[in-house]
């Protein structure tokens, strides 16, 4: 059976339900369709205290197939960016599979509105009303421009003598969310380059194909070029902490950020976790690209 593109597309409410992405597992408890999951993957940890004795499945890159089908789901949920598209097509050929793949806060909304409709809980429908006014608010108060420069890493590693940093532009929902809080990305025009040589500015790139364009690695020099005005340091995907702070403050000490105190550790599934925690990150990071 081909794989659903929009929740819109099910005929019924789900009953059995294996998720393979923790923030649609959240967004599953939060929206009212907790009591029809089977099965999470070994990711999902929130919401907490609510996932004991739900089966686990397996990692975002090692789903075990046959665990799940003998679940007998009636819809999986799986992400493009998280779970192998193999693995995910195979699944697809004996189960109904729902693949997200959100790129804007809006596509977040309207996929959670689809999920509390699937839900039929008064309470999931209520939610969903104030998630709605809080984006809506926060777009009213964005001023055209005046956005503070920010940048984000997500990974980091090493190439010889070159340190990189990966980060993700304006194609992004972290990218869409930081700019309704008030930020401005530094990469937002940057595309990722292939190879890793290419992407560093020491050899050519091949042509972008079907590779996802949207996480470029950047060097040092050109996280300084861009003369950030902050520097947010989340705890995931990479597991950025006090000592990282430290560290950025000694290699980038010729950027606004630095000179203004602006290297923060955030929590990371506020900034990746494309679900119901929308709601949080409007409330918990509010004042991260506030002056002073």
């Amino acid at each position: 059976m081909p794989v659903l593109e929009s929740l819109t597309e099910l005929s019924h409410t789900p009953e059995r339900i294996v998720s393979l992405v923790p923030s649609m597992t959240e967004s599953l408890f939060d929206l009212g369709l907790g009591g029809a999951v089977v099965g999470v993957s070994d990711y999902c940890t929130r919401p907490e205290g609510k996932l004991e004795g739900i089966s686990r499945i397996g990692g975002p890159k090692t789903i075990d197939a046959a665990q799940i089908l003998a679940l007998h789901p009636d819809l999986v949920i799986a992400n493009r960016e998280e779970n192998e598209r193999e693995a995910v097509l195979a699944l697809a050929e004996k189960v109904q599979v729902w693949v997200s793949f959100p790129l804007t806060v809006q596509d977040v909304l309207r996929d959670l509105w689809t999920l509390a409709y699937l839900g039929r809980s008064q309470q999931a429908l209520m939610r969903m009303r104030l998630l709605e006014t809080a984006v809506e608010m926060a777009e009213e108060t964005l001023e055209e421009g005046s956005g503070m420069r920010y940048f984000c890493p997500i990974w980091q590693g090493q190439a010889g003598d070159t340190r990189w940093w990966m980060t993700f532009n304006q194609q992004s929902y972290s990218s869409d969310l930081l700019r309704l809080l008030g930020g401005a990305n530094c990469f937002a025009q940057r595309q990722r380059r292939n190879p890793l040589a290419a992407d560093l500015d020491a050899a050519v790139a091949v042509e972008p194909g079907t590779y996802d364009r949207r996480y470029p690695r950047v060097t040092k020099s050109e996280i300084i070029a861009a003369q950030p005005d902050a520097i947010l340091l989340p705890d995931e995907p990479f597991a950025y902490s006090q000592r990282n702070v430290e560290e950025f403050r000694s290699i980038f000490a010729e950027t606004p950020a630095v000179k203004q105190s602006k290297v923060v550790l955030v929590d990371g599934s506020l900034i990746t976790w494309c679900g119901t925690r929308l709601g949080l990150a409007l409330s918990e990071l509010a004042d991260v690209f506030r002056a002073g």
